[in-house]
């Protein structure tokens, strides 16, 4: 019976490498395998029951020998189920002669003949499918882009009066993405993600600047310098909660629907991505209290302080009983501090001295003397 044959019942192939001190041949391996495995097992495992049975096909041995040494490949194919295939594999690796030699077996792989044919199908689809593509005339695949397009387009409806693009449910869901154009939209919608909207462009139009106000917003950009552009502007303009992006080289209108879940799920709170890549955004000068305020949420609990300069961009973090030093080592460029902790006099006087213009806190404790200069933000 050739290996073809016993492939057609086979549900996995047991992959065995052997190694033996002295000249073997597959006679002798096969002679180990029954014997030393004979009553091993139950009586359900027991080898040659089960090729007889049909339930393991002919062993196939693969051996040489070189300087007086043997080694080679063992395959058992095997219909049992995995389980079972897999206490057959290990009990293989308790023979140690073959024949007068000493031997050693280790299993190398279990492979599901199953999976590696249902690889092969779908590579093999591929084939034909890119075939069929070649041969298609421009008019045909303009006419399978109309039906794959109509497929998507119905649920898609557009917000503003600049009628952006967006999905149904923008309107009335709490939470909304913003995403940068009509492909975006169209491509989250095929995932069932019904409440993205899109600024077609870098300049953020007004209405999206005031559905950003009323809403949890997620901005979730492509992962290149445009992304990057558009991702600033909106900051600039509108409210942003959290903040995504594509992988890196990507666009969200090309993504597949793991990656777009993905993305969603390791979403980050916009005042972590300031404190962590220290981006420099210039928001208008009435949100600057917010901002500050919500990064003062962010560092609750953790003892630690975060010192800006005067367009917010983040310079360094700090613990809060190294902030006394930090004020007085620096060079001028501290405009706000934000820190985990009680405003006293003593940093009051210390952050006049060096021009510091905004302390964010927790509480703020017996202030004597605070110049106009000073302005103490609380939580």
């Amino acid at each position: 019976m050739g290996k073809g044959e016993e492939l057609t019942t086979t549900k996995y192939l047991i992959y065995v490498q052997i190694n033996a001190n002295g000249i073997v041949e597959k006679p002798d391996v096969v002679g180990a395998i029954f014997g030393q495995t004979e009553g091993l097992l139950s009586n359900d495992l027991d080898l040659r029951e089960l090729q007889r049975t049909g339930r393991i096909g002919r062993i196939i041995v693969n051996i040489h020998s070189t300087g007086g040494r043997s080694k080679g490949e063992i395959i058992i194919p095997s219909s049992l189920d995995r389980i079972e295939t897999v206490i057959l594999a290990a009990s293989l690796e308790t023979i140690d002669r073959v024949g007068p030699c000493e031997a050693t077996m280790q299993v190398k792989k279990v492979e599901d003949v199953r999976a590696v044919k249902r690889k092969q199908v779908v590579n093999r689809a591929k084939e034909i499918y890119q075939s069929m593509m070649e041969v298609s005339t421009p008019e045909s695949i303009r006419m399978i882009e109309e039906i794959k397009e109509s497929m998507r387009v119905h649920d898609i409806s557009h917000y503003g009066k600049e009628k952006l693009p967006a999905g149904p449910n923008v309107l009335t869901s709490d939470a909304i993405l913003v995403v940068e154009g009509r492909a975006d939209v169209l491509n989250l919608l095929k995932y069932g993600i019904k409440n993205a909207v899109a600024v077609e462009g870098v300049n953020i139009p007004s209405s999206i600047a005031n559905l950003t106000k009323e809403k949890t917003v997620t901005a979730f950009v492509d992962g290149d310098h445009g992304g990057e552009l558009i991702l600033k502007e909106l900051l600039q303009v509108g409210k942003v909660d959290y903040i995504t992006r594509a992988p890196h080289g990507k666009e969200v209108e090309d993504l597949e629907k793991d990656e777009v879940m993905i993305a969603l799920r390791d979403k980050i709170p916009f005042e972590q991505l300031v404190i962590n890549e220290k981006i420099n955004i210039k928001p208008q000068s009435e949100d600057k209290v917010t901002l500050l305020k919500r990064v003062l949420k962010t560092l609750e609990g953790t003892g630690n302080c975060e010192i800006f300069d005067d367009t917010l961009n983040s310079l360094r973090e700090v613990k809060v009983e190294n902030l006394y030093d930090e004020i007085k080592n620096s060079t001028g460029d501290i405009y706000s501090i934000v820190f985990d902790g009680i405003v006293s006099q003593r940093l009051v006087d210390i952050s006049t001295n060096k021009g510091v213009k905004n302390l964010v806190a927790f509480g703020v404790g017996e202030i004597v003397k605070k110049p106009n200069s000073l302005r103490i933000i609380t939580s």
